[in-house]
């Protein structure tokens, strides 16, 4: 009966250092830290229409561009990432590939209309939609942080034995840039310089 109750809790003991809490803990963050994500470009498809609704107002000549940025959006919302999905490097990389499509326009839209820069409409949105970009950077960097510490915890011992027995884990993918070029700042260019 005493060796029952030593090997119990022997066995309380040695599980309790497995990752039965760690892994699901560390997997939880990282998929909210997603969601933040989500969140952040949800809140920028869902703001970029009112905002191009009120630039485009302001002129008839930015039309093109802004049904641009307006399809680059649709198009981005379309691609959806679940958390179930964050092990599959395909479906990261499309979802990352659309939103850098939204990026690329926004940045035409403000590389194409220096006139704009004058007019208060410009300023809210070209301020609305750098305050948003800031916001999905942030959002970017924690889920890569939560993608990190989850990695390192379903690798190291002794919380990558109950990884794999328990929950048979697998490493989560971390947001990179898709965009060549995207390790250096895009020039900017108001058609104003010698």
């Amino acid at each position: 009966m005493k060796y029952r109750a030593a090997f119990a809790l022997a066995a309380v003991v040695s599980l309790s250092g497995c990752g039965i809490n760690s892994v699901p803990t560390a997997e939880e963050n990282a998929k909210a830290k997603w969601a933040d994500v989500q969140n952040n470009y949800q809140r920028r498809a869902d703001l970029i229409p009112n905002l191009v609704a009120t630039v485009k107002a302001a002129g008839a000549q930015e039309k093109s561009i802004l049904v641009e940025v307006t399809q680059a959006r649709a198009s981005a919302s379309q691609v959806q990432v679940s958390g179930g999905d964050l092990t599959d490097p395909a479906k990261v990389a499309a979802y990352e590939k659309a939103q850098a499509g939204v990026t690329l326009s926004l940045q035409r839209l403000q590389e194409a209309y220096p006139e704009l820069k004058s007019q208060g409409n410009y300023t809210v949105l070209m301020s609305q939609l750098e305050g948003t970009e800031n916001r999905i950077t942030i959002a970017r960097a924690d889920y890569n942080t939560a993608v990190q510490s989850y990695n390192t915890t379903i690798r190291t011992f002794p919380d990558a034995v109950g990884a794999k027995i328990f929950y048979g884990a697998k490493p989560m993918v971390p947001f990179q840039a898709t965009t060549p070029g995207a390790e250096a700042a895009p020039p900017v260019n108001f058609g104003n310089s010698n």
